[in-house]
């Protein structure tokens, strides 16, 4: 390829999977296998716009892999879909669920649409129509292909998708587990709105808890007053900046694509938030500085960088300007491969995006087993839990001659909630993921970055899956 050639997103995620392959022991077939997607299904459809007009609305859904079924994967409503971002952002998916342990192969589905452009009612005849054509194919289904949300998209499009469904196939019982991120009325789970951005969290809060690792970089172990910058204030980013800030870090920049604000003592998101409700922008919010353009806070001296916006953010061009000693990507793609290179130079730690986002999916799945199970965490077992921690706190007094005060009873006594059993699912997928990415890093030295770890763990998942399934001799 010439100097001039520019990856395409799916491009850059095969280079990284082909350096990666490099230190895994599979044959070149299984690896060609592994990496090619399995099923690409382009659809174009008619719907008639408020105005009476007729407009053709262009359409994807890829299935990457069969290893495990169903395949998993968001829906994007975006005018930027094309054919190659749907297939890389579906190959990333079956390395994600296989690193997390999540037994889903990986799917990713895009509307060519922007959703700003249409009406409620118009976006729901796109979202049922798109329903009807996978279910024609056969590409939806509890056990075929479980959609979710993704760019553009949330609750609402997904309580149509559930509803579409079930209407087609009357009688089917777990019908409710087509799709994933519905509304908890619907079917969906609690936990699941915050679920990619507390993913984030635990994961970065398990690397900065090794004090190896942070030794290495210069740090203290521990998020407690780290300096954090995050780029993207939506559903992700505002919850990462939330959940770092309980923690005790301080987020001292936001990103959005209008600017970008600064302030040294820290940012409150919901503040940030609100006044962006109020005024159209996260610029001029009081106590801060407002940054020139929004990718300025991408070069700003801090401890961690969470990139939580679109793909190739941090590229050839800027990642040598980047400060941040670690990298949570947030984003799908946010680092392109040529960025991997600088950041080894400089002796940055990038946590990839292909397992360190994987709080939906994992969460996603936690709401599937729900549909299947048709009964909600918690029912079973919380007055049991919350009796008999009753009950053995009240013999402790009794031997002791000593009363708990009130908040820590409450805490004592209290048996989990759906919310509590999910966030405690998540967090245990989060740092068992990590721990076991930095492993396969630390024990071969010539792998030289925790992205090509994180792929190894991914392949030789999904390379032992198909030689257990026999489909390779």
């Amino acid at each position: 390829m010439s100097a001039q050639h520019e990856y395409t997103f799916f491009e850059n995620v095969e280079r990284s999977f082909d350096k990666a392959a490099k230190f895994t022991k599979w044959d070149l077939g299984i690896l060609q296998q592994i990496k090619a997607c399995n099923s690409v299904y382009r659809m174009r459809f008619p719907i008639k716009r408020d105005d009476g007009t007729i407009e053709v609305i262009e359409a994807y859904r890829v299935q990457h892999s069969h290893h495990k079924s169903p395949c998993k994967g968001g829906i994007r409503f975006s005018d930027e879909v094309n054919q190659d971002e749907v297939m890389a952002l579906a190959s990333l998916m079956t390395y994600k669920c296989a690193i997390v342990n999540v037994p889903f192969g990986g799917a990713k589905g895009g509307i060519k649409i922007n959703p700003r452009k249409y009406s409620e009612y118009e976006l729901e005849k796109i979202t049922r129509r798109y329903t009807s054509e996978l279910v024609k194919k056969n590409f939806i289904g509890p056990g075929i292909d479980v959609p979710a949300p993704d760019y553009g998209t949330g609750e609402r499009e997904m309580a149509w998708i559930v509803d579409t469904y079930a209407s087609l196939k009357p009688g089917e019982i777990d019908a409710a587990g087509c799709v994933t991120g519905k509304p908890v009325t619907q079917g969906g789970v609690r936990g699941r709105k915050e679920a990619t951005g507390l993913g984030v969290f635990y994961g970065i809060r398990e690397v900065c808890n090794m004090e190896e690792q942070m030794q290495r970089l210069g740090l203290t172990a521990g998020v407690k007053d780290k300096t954090v910058v995050i780029q993207g204030l939506g559903n992700v980013g505002y919850h990462t900046a939330q959940f770092f800030r309980e923690a005790g870090a301080k987020v001292i920049a936001l990103a959005e694509y209008e600017g970008a604000i600064f302030n040294a003592d820290g940012l409150n998101e919901l503040e940030v938030f609100q006044h962006r409700q109020k005024t159209g922008s996260i610029l001029n919010f009081p106590g801060a500085t407002n940054l020139e353009k929004n990718t300025d806070a991408l070069e700003l001296a801090c401890d961690i960088l969470i990139p939580a916006a679109l793909e190739n953010v941090i590229n050839k061009d800027n990642a040598d300007r980047v400060k941040a000693k670690i990298i949570g990507e947030a984003a799908n793609g946010p680092c392109t491969p040529d960025a991997d290179d600088i950041f080894l130079k400089k002796g940055i730690l990038c946590v990839p995006d292909m397992y360190l986002n994987a709080g939906g999916v994992t969460v996603s799945y936690f709401e599937w087993l729900k549909n299947l199970s048709h009964v909600r965490y918690g029912r079973l077992e919380k007055r049991f839990t919350e009796n008999l921690n009753t009950r053995i706190l009240g013999q402790i007094e009794e031997l002791s001659g000593k009363k708990v005060n009130e908040e820590e009873r409450n805490i004592i006594v209290h048996g989990a909630d759906e919310v509590d059993l999910v966030h405690s699912g998540l967090e245990e997928t989060m740092s068992a993921a990590t721990r076991e990415i930095m492993n396969i890093w630390m024990s071969n030295p010539d792998i030289p970055d925790m992205r090509t770890a994180a792929y190894v763990s991914a392949i030789n998942k999904v390379a032992n899956s198909y030689v257990e399934l026999g489909i390779f001799p």
